[in-house]
């Protein structure tokens, strides 16, 4: 079953949509298949799973892990609905500081591949969401980083003005003080052409 590939505005970012078969008895997709994300230029191996359950306005971000256990991550919300977000923190990168959006709900079953170099957060737009994502990296207390919400510099269109955070995601730094050692390399990894089609 093939899967469509959506290079985002930051072309690193892919939107991903399954096939999704349907009749009398319900629905059947698959979620993830190694091949087909290889072919088009998702190479990486996911090592561990994430499930979160949100109440509307709950705001979870910006988080990331920095080097040398970096993830990417394969974000999808199979309960009611978010404004995922990823934003590309790498020294160099022409699109520094930059982000780009996508809604996932389980209505669109949508999917956000997000690489390691970018920082991700999302909003709950419904009443309650369960977010799954799958990492390339295990989770490393030791690693783990993040960016305030409302950094003025990066400047996301959140959805929602006063979203409910932890003390943790609170206490962030802006983007310029973050501890951050990603480095942009010119040579982006090759998007070789999904098993259905990647649009540019």
């Amino acid at each position: 079953m093939p899967f469509n590939f959506k290079k985002l505005e930051i072309p690193e970012v892919m939107l991903v949509e399954p096939e999704i078969l349907r009749d009398a008895r319900g629905s059947f997709m698959e979620a993830y298949k190694y091949s087909d994300f290889a072919r088009a230029g998702i190479e990486e191996h996911f090592l561990q799973d994430n499930y979160s359950r949100s109440a509307k306005g709950v705001l979870r971000g910006l988080h990331f892990q920095k080097n040398p256990n970096a993830q990417g991550k394969l974000v999808q919300c199979i309960k009611g609905k978010i404004f995922d977000v990823a934003v590309d923190i790498r020294k160099g990168s022409p699109t520094f500081g930059k982000w780009v959006s996508a809604e996932l709900s389980e209505e669109n079953n949508l999917m956000l591949y997000v690489p390691a170099g970018f920082a991700h957060g999302f909003v709950v737009l419904s009443e309650a969401s369960g977010v799954i994502y799958k990492c390339t990296r295990e989770y490393s207390p030791g690693a783990d980083s993040g960016i305030i919400w409302n950094d003025n510099e990066i400047n996301i269109h959140w959805p929602v003005k006063e979203p409910i955070l932890s003390e943790r995601d609170m206490k962030h730094p802006a983007l310029r003080y973050a501890d951050n050692n990603f480095e942009y390399r010119s040579i982006s990894p090759t998007v070789k052409g999904g098993s259905k089609k990647v649009d540019e």
